[in-house]
């Protein structure tokens, strides 16, 4: 399982859009690259919650949830991203998203629509504050297993 590298105003960027989107849930994009068996987190890309009547469509099962228990990243932000990576030489390397009221522990949704090389970290944020942040990746059964979050410098990433 490869480590997540990442600073403290990543977290303090995942975690103050988690905040602010209570009671529903936030999403964004990891922006990063992966060297010497280490995702290393360059960029934190927040999106809209773009979950909706439209998005319930693509996941029947979903149907009746709302922003305050799933999260949908519209196409056209996903390519905005790569196109912005792509102009700095990064890559999509996971995804983050809140957790309202609950733990951040991926849920079973999570696990469904994962893929499998990305890290997907998870905020908690109860009663409107963060009170917890976790990594996760899928092992090859396609489990979540908890992915190691190494806190380096912002000087140390490379942008």
């Amino acid at each position: 399982m490869q480590p997540i590298a990442l600073s403290d105003s990543h977290i303090l960027s995942m975690r103050t859009h988690a905040e602010s989107a209570y009671p529903e849930e936030c999403c964004g994009l990891l922006l990063g690259r992966v060297t010497g068996g280490v995702k290393t987190l360059v960029e934190v890309w927040p999106t809209d919650n773009a979950w909706s009547a439209e998005a319930e469509e693509n996941w029947p099962e979903q149907k009746g949830l709302t922003e305050r228990r799933r999260y949908a990243i519209r196409p056209e932000d996903m390519l905005r991203a790569m196109k912005h990576g792509r102009d700095r030489t990064l890559d999509i390397i996971g995804i983050y998203h809140s957790h309202t009221d609950c733990p951040a522990v991926p849920s079973e949704c999570d696990r469904t629509l994962a893929w499998a090389e990305y890290s997907y970290i998870i905020v908690s944020v109860r009663e409107g504050c963060s009170e917890d942040l976790r990594s996760w990746s899928l092992d090859g059964e396609g489990n979540f297993q908890a992915e190691e979050i190494r806190l380096v410098e912002p000087t140390e990433i490379k942008k």
